[in-house]
């Protein structure tokens, strides 16, 4: 694989303007922003880019964009997510077309699958595709996670899947991912999720986060990344102390799209603040709790 994907990948959101258009204008802004910042790449169309809310032809249509906007300054890695295998490949050979580093690929929603059909879903897809692939794990979100067993047949079986995001709220999964692949695939990358599990992920032996919070304040996460690398421990963990403030925004408001974007202008960023229904807009009241926490660690 040309591109190994490492270290704090923010999940970007994507932008509307109050009729729920795609805001190209305010888009490459912020997508000028975070490339002037540490990240290690950047993942468009994930959770937090509102994917699920868009049409086949609104997700072509950022997803193109995206990439172009980058324009090969960072690494960019793209969500394909669908139901159907056949409709994630589709998606897949789209973002090879518009010359994505990567895609990420979450199991099916819906309907529970057995664990062989889960591999074969995954396997399929990394047969049909060139680019890397990056398994997302996010089972309050699909229903179902996918089992240990399972990624490191995976990581076995299919030399183009290159890593796993593991969004669990809880460090064991993660831990026991590590344990099973990295002694058959070193270089096999496991991202935490969420943000508070950073530090563990990279003590765990892992190499790094796709955290929203990279959009707001990649101050935290980069800064903790590249302690770490430094073996700067006590650094690292003042910035894991800080970055613990954030997570309670992510059930602020449900799901939590306008809480990231509202969060990117009280860093003084000019963007709109919209998404797609059946999202509402922020109350005043949580509009205040995301100042406060954004405030306690330190980010304003």
């Amino acid at each position: 694989m040309s591109v190994i994907f490492k270290g704090i990948i923010p999940p970007v959101p994507t932008l509307f303007d109050e009729k729920e258009q795609f805001d190209e204008t305010a888009m490459q802004r912020l997508i000028d922003h975070l490339v002037a910042t540490d990240v290690n790449g950047l993942f468009f169309l994930g959770s937090a880019g509102e994917f699920a809310h868009m049409s086949d032809a609104l997700r072509q249509r950022v997803m193109k964009f995206c990439i172009e906007a980058v324009g090969g300054r960072k690494p960019v890695l793209v969500g394909i997510a669908h139901p159907g295998t056949q409709a994630t490949i589709d998606f897949g050979h789209l973002a090879q077309e518009y010359g994505a580093d990567g895609v990420v690929v979450v199991n099916p929603w819906y309907n529970p699958l057995a664990e062989d059909y889960l591999f074969e879903h995954f396997r399929y897809i990394a047969e049909q595709l060139t680019l890397p692939i990056i398994i997302y794990n996010f089972p309050a979100l699909t229903g179902q996670s996918i089992p240990v067993s399972c990624i490191t047949q995976l990581a076995l079986a299919c030399p183009n899947i290159v890593g796993v995001k593991d969004t669990v709220d809880t460090l064991n999964h993660i831990r026991e991912v590590i344990h099973a692949v990295k002694p058959l695939r070193p270089e096999f990358a496991v991202f935490s999720g969420y943000d508070e599990y950073l530090l563990g992920t990279l003590i765990l032996g892992g190499d790094g986060a796709i955290p929203a919070s990279a959009n707001f304040a990649p101050q935290l996460t980069c800064g903790i990344y590249r302690h770490w690398l430094a073996k700067q421990f006590a650094e690292a963990n003042a910035l894991q102390i800080r970055l613990s403030w954030i997570p309670a925004l992510y059930s602020l408001d449900v799901p939590f799209y306008n809480v990231v974007k509202y969060a990117l202008t009280l860093i003084g960023l000019d963007l709109p603040v919209y998404s797609l229904k059946p999202t509402g807009p922020l109350s005043e009241e949580r509009k205040a709790r995301v100042r406060e926490a954004l405030q306690n660690s330190g980010v304003i």
